[in-house]
């Protein structure tokens, strides 16, 4: 059962025997979740190994209270309320377009696109005519100039498409012309710090050591196991280098190596932050509501403004329908959640944080092991159906 500990509230103890079933039959190697209800943790369980490739009979270390681990695209749930509350302070307009506080950005027929489409997927800039290097994507300013260049692949506002890699440069220069300072410094001294979170956008060397080495696991088959086999034509989209799909999740070539402490360092809000289950879960909590006594981040209008659909439909580049608010994926058949209410994001492979405001319910979901899924895995999917029955 892979050395589960922490504990459940009366009530949620399903959720605890889909964690130690992840253990046993989906292939998990180390994870932790933890859930918040009305800003009360009701759930806080962790086991396995740190590292990915290690050997909890052997010595290796174990999953800690405190262990972190990237957890890649739901970082962009991060990103969108950065953006969301420089909205709710009036210092940034949904409805301005981008390049007014961001002149380079309306070359090549941007000038129409609005902080919104940003948010929504719509920019139309989901993808780069060069990729960067690990090395280019690491600088944000080499990395803004590249996209403030970019030719949009569809007409700006006009459809949607998941802009995997480019959010990273989208948000992050949005944050720094709108404040001043870099992404990273702006989500920890707004966001995290005061919240108490354990998650960070460019990993200081401080936490460094909580966090272990994340990879790709062979999960086994059979009902209970991690495979899952991909439509045809999602197939063939990521298998075709010269699919929009292939260039938008390409847009860093070749992809940096994650447990590398340069780029874990780097601030990537598309992708690299790190993050407990528990800091990804009391984010989400903090949106909605007030957590230990605290103030809550969103107002009830922002929180409606995230979570109100400006995208749906067949996804450009997920090819599969999607459903985005402003900044968040939305309950649907791409990334079920916990109700039809319910907003948050995904991290490729595994990750999964989300709030959902009707049963004040916030949850957070990490894993240091990488599957081949998208924006649904399984894993995480078992426990959302467990909290969903509890």
């Amino acid at each position: 059962m892979g050395g589960v500990q922490g504990t459940v509230a009366d009530g949620f103890e399903a959720v605890r025997e889909a964690f130690v079933r992840n253990f046993d039959e989906r292939g998990e190697r180390g994870a932790a979740v933890t859930v918040y209800r009305h800003g009360r943790k009701v759930v806080d369980l962790w086991g396995g190994t740190k590292d990915v490739d290690g050997d909890l009979a052997a010595g290796d270390a174990p999953w800690g209270p405190g262990t972190a681990q990237v957890v890649r695209s739901a970082t962009k749930g991060v990103a969108a309320a950065a953006l969301l509350l420089l909205h709710q302070r009036g210092e940034l307009d949904l409805d301005a377009p981008v390049g007014a506080c961001w002149p380079e950005f309306k070359a090549r027929g941007k000038d129409g696109v609005l902080v919104r489409h940003v948010l929504a997927h719509r920019a139309g800039v989901p993808a780069l005519d060069r990729p960067l290097t690990p090395a280019e994507a690491l600088d944000p300013d080499l990395a803004a100039a590249v996209v403030a260049a970019q030719a949009p692949f569809w007409e700006p506002g006009a459809d949607h498409g998941y802009h995997a890699q480019t959010y990273s440069w989208l948000t992050g220069e949005l944050v720094r012309r709108v404040t001043g300072k870099a992404v990273g410094e702006w989500i920890d001294t707004e966001i995290a710090r005061p919240l108490g979170l354990g998650l960070w956008v460019g990993l200081p060397e401080a936490e460094a050591a909580r966090v272990g080495r994340m990879g790709r696991i062979e999960a086994p088959a059979g009902p209970g196991g991690l495979r899952v086999r991909p439509k045809r034509n999602v197939a063939e989209a990521y298998a075709d280098p010269a699919s929009l799909t292939s260039r938008a999740f390409g847009a860093i070539d070749p992809l940096p190596d994650e447990n590398d402490p340069a780029y874990r360092a780097a601030a990537l809000p598309a992708s690299n932050g790190v993050a407990t289950a528990d800091g990804l879960a009391r984010f989400y909590a903090a949106l909605i509501g007030e957590v230990d006594g605290g103030e809550r981040l969103f107002t009830p209008e922002t929180v409606e403004a995230a979570r109100a659909e400006a995208s749906a439909g067949p996804d450009r580049v997920l090819v599969v329908p999607t459903r985005f608010g402003l900044g968040y994926m939305l309950h649907g058949g791409a990334s079920p959640l916990l109700a039809p209410g319910s907003f948050g994001h995904p991290g490729r492979g595994g990750a999964l944080g989300f709030a959902d405001p009707e049963s004040g319910t916030a949850f957070g979901y990490v894993t240091n092991g990488m599957n081949k899924g998208v924006t649904a895995d399984p894993r995480a999917q078992a426990l959302v159906r467990a909290l969903r029955e509890a």
